[in-house]
């Protein structure tokens, strides 16, 4: 009997907010790799509950009504697919990186928890790749397996 080699683990992603967004309601082509890299396995993606309430709030914002109705979507739709996609986390304690946007640090403190990759968006979170890249975090504005 031939033993294979096991394929390796998936490594940990953790999304904020837009590029949820991107990847569950817009269904932007800029996600394609990253929606490859979660249904092949390659890359599992961590958030919180509160991370999942953030989502809610932010998709009762009347600017995201239409694009909702275009897809034939409604909220609840949007969070079943978060529910069904991500792998739900104990909030990560505080980490040492302090980000000049607090709704942004749940994000980081989570990604430093668990040394995952961060897809960001957000010029905050950006500003803080190198110190980030310390702590084993690397952050992308957009997923890029080579990271």
């Amino acid at each position: 009997m031939t033993v294979g080699a096991n394929p390796p683990p998936p490594r940990a992603v953790v999304l904020d907010t837009n590029v949820v967004l991107d990847l569950l309601l817009f269904a932007d082509p800029s996600v394609q790799p990253l929606r490859t890299a979660l249904d092949s396995g390659q890359v599992a993606w961590l958030a919180t509950g509160a991370m999942r309430d953030e989502l809610q709030r932010v998709l009762a914002y009347p600017a995201l009504q239409q694009p909702m109705a275009t897809r034939g979507l409604q909220a609840a739709q949007v969070l079943a697919r978060f529910d069904a996609a991500c792998q739900l986390q104990l909030v990560a304690p505080a980490c040492a990186i302090r980000c000049s946007d607090r709704d942004d640090q749940l994000f980081i403190d989570l990604a430093v928890a668990h040394r995952a990759w961060l897809l960001s968006k957000d010029k905050a979170v950006l500003r803080l790749r190198r110190r980030l890249a310390q702590c084993a975090v690397p952050v992308q504005s957009a997923f890029r397996p080579a990271a």
